[in-house]
């Protein structure tokens, strides 16, 4: 299966026994919640997975040292993707609201632990319901399967190895360009980046559309080898590790890999002996 699946390709397969749906949309915005709007109607055969508890491991919040979606242990992914029917045989499509935003959180956790069998709905639900296709608010029944999760070496980088990267490998940061800069910071400790840093924020990963879908794999090849990527696979981040999964995803579309550091800004910058930097792109 393709990293990204269209609309078409997915009303197509909706009653493949061998397919997980997968419903992880949230916002930052705490007046709207993924689960409420689950509940109010969502692709038939859609689980829901809850970026705050179900793809992060306990103990996150905002100022909290770990960050605000710290990396899931190995035991906790292979515990909620078995609760949800995925095994080692599942085809899995996450869908969002956002463009794949936070799809791509369950893409890239799931490749992370051994299963490449994971694709993100391109346009996600936005694009689906806009087609007029098929919503529903009843939760389907779920056979629990085996998963085991083991991370694989590389995929998930610590504040440590941040710290102590080769200096020839990009560091890329996939919040809006405001946040990057420190005009503004709405969640965590400290405005800024890590020093050295570079401006990618995921958006520009999507079409311009009403509907955005992901670019080209050549405009994205394009975007991330302006950015150092064809030198050295970078070091991706974001606020919490979340939309920091989507550059992961644009790079590999563009045929490229690079890494995640799943503390990200929210655990870097509520450590206040670590430096900052702010302005620049």
């Amino acid at each position: 299966m393709r990293d990204l699946v269209t609309t078409d390709w997915l009303a197509r397969h909706l009653d493949d026994p061998a397919l997980r749906i997968a419903d992880v949309r949230w916002y930052l915005d705490p007046a709207r919640n993924g689960r409420e709007a689950y509940a109010r109607g969502h692709i038939p055969g859609a689980v829901f997975l809850d970026v705050d508890v179900d793809l992060s491991a306990p103990g996150g919040g905002r100022g909290r040292p770990a960050g605000r979606h710290p990396w899931p242990s190995g035991e906790q992914v292979s515990r909620v993707m078995g609760r949800a029917g995925i095994g080692p045989r599942t085809r899995v499509v996450a869908y969002d609201g956002q463009g794949g935003a936070v799809a791509a959180r369950l893409w890239y956790l799931l490749r992370a632990h051994g299963h490449d069998d994971v694709a993100v709905l391109d346009g996600g639900i936005s694009k689906w319901i806009a087609e007029g296709r098929p919503l529903t608010t009843d939760a389907p029944a779920i056979s629990p399967a085996t998963f085991d999760g083991r991370l694989r070496p590389g995929f998930v980088l610590t504040k440590a190895d941040v710290l102590a990267r080769d200096p020839a490998r990009p560091v890329l940061d996939a919040r809006a360009a405001e946040r990057f800069r420190g005009d503004m910071e709405p969640v965590d400790p400290r405005a800024g980046h890590i020093p050295g840093a570079r401006s990618a924020p995921f958006s520009g990963n999507l079409s311009a559309d009403a509907l955005p879908v992901f670019l080209p794999p050549s405009a994205l090849r394009e975007r991330y080898a302006a950015l150092g990527a064809e030198r050295a696979a970078p070091i991706v981040y974001c606020g919490s590790g979340v939309t920091a999964c989507h550059d992961l995803l644009a790079l590999h579309l563009a045929g490229l890999s690079g890494s995640l550091y799943g503390g990200s800004w929210s655990e870097w910058s509520a450590d206040e002996t670590l430096p900052l930097a702010t302005g620049g792109d």
